[in-house]
């Protein structure tokens, strides 16, 4: 089996609720980039990196010109092995891991389809079948946030990511942390994520001010040593997320003693080959991860959800179904949420299959 073509789709995405996060970051339309690598087997595998403005060294054109330019490395290996192929990319072009995010996630395709298995099956194993949600909830008025969180409490939701920071109030965070927990109740997973946007001060104001509350926080400061000096102040359980990009940062952050839960995202690792390898060093360290993404839809979310199925539940905090929170959907027939669960799909690869109406023209075709 030889890769022959890689072909290159850009697609809008809009978000259902405008997203609003500290630091004046918003997530309304953005673009996903589509890759569809060929062979000379006619199978095909599905990769999809969706960077959000001002979220990583990322974006959504940058994608394209680091594809061509690792084309050389790519075209004519065989695609069952993602490891050894990524490692060729490593040597043909330094970092760009979020543009290599797309590339690894259809070796894998590749490699389970050629396998005839579902994903999960390479990745581990299936280790359960209804994997955990979390809901997030745009940063806006309290009451309107609460309504948000009882409405997905409603339909199954037990996690809860409370976004904060968007008008630089402190007090309103607490008040937006406290109203959600009023409307969920006792018993959820309820956590306050700033993504790095408050300063190590507003941020201990903040979270003392809810600490009599079952709360989380995630990473509100851009700094491990920030975000450990608010964890201590508080004594509420951190979630690293910005700052976790690597094994060195997943040990950095574990030894600084704020670590108690990692967001473990594709397009920040550099793939599911690199995800993999993180998660393999949670477990051993004992901490809880919400493996994700930044953005995107039907074939992230497939991949992701392929991983944490594999991966063992007590150290599984939760997935992210990103196809739910996104117009249009890439594939309609994809993984949606029930009761506050998702299944991976049981077909060979990651299971999903790209609508050509929705891709429309391709934006690159590289043979």
């Amino acid at each position: 089996m030889k890769i022959t073509r890689i072909t290159v789709w850009k697609v809008p995405l809009t978000s259902h609720d405008t997203y609003y996060m500290a630091g004046g970051k918003t997530c309304d339309t953005v673009d996903t980039v589509v890759l569809r690598l060929d062979t000379d087997t006619q199978h095909s595998g599905w990769g999809e990196v969706c960077p959000i403005p001002h979220y990583l060294a990322a974006y959504a054109d940058g994608v394209l010109p680091a594809v061509a330019e690792m084309a050389p490395a790519l075209l004519g290996a065989d695609p069952r092995g993602p490891e050894a192929v990524m490692a060729r990319l490593d040597a043909h072009l330094i970092g760009h891991p979020y543009a290599k995010s797309a590339i690894d996630i259809a070796l894998w395709d590749l490699t389970a389809k050629a396998a005839n298995l579902p994903l999960y099956a390479l990745l581990g194993g299936l280790r359960q079948e209804a994997l955990p949600l979390y809901h997030s909830i745009t940063c806006v008025a309290p009451d309107e946030m609460a309504r948000m969180a009882k409405e997905a409490f409603d339909a199954g939701i037990r996690q809860f990511q409370v976004k904060l920071g968007a008008d630089g109030d402190w007090q309103t965070d607490a008040e937006r942390l406290t109203r959600v927990r009023e409307a969920v109740g006792d018993g959820p997973l309820v956590y306050g994520d700033w993504n790095c946007g408050a300063t190590q001060l507003d941020a201990t104001r903040t979270g003392r001010a809810v600490a009599h509350l079952d709360i989380m926080l995630e990473q509100p400061c851009a700094t491990i040593e920030e975000c450990t000096a608010v964890r201590t102040a508080t004594g509420l359980p951190m979630k690293m997320d910005e700052s976790a990009h690597d094994t060195e940062s997943l040990l950095k952050a574990y030894q600084a003693g704020c670590m108690d839960a990692v967001a473990i995202k594709l397009s920040k690792f550099g793939g599911l080959s690199r995800c993999r390898a993180a998660r393999d060093l949670c477990l051993h360290l004992g901490a809880k991860m919400c493996i994700e993404d930044t953005w995107g839809s039907d074939i992230t979310t497939a991949a992701l959800i392929h991983l944490g199925a594999a991966t063992d539940p007590r150290y599984l905090m939760n997935v992210c179904d990103l196809s739910g929170y996104v117009a249009p959907r890439l594939d309609e027939a994809g993984p949606v949420r029930q009761a506050g669960t998702i299944r991976p799909p049981q077909e060979a690869g990651l299971g999903v299959s790209p609508n050509p109406n929705v891709l429309g023209e391709p934006a690159a075709v590289i043979e």
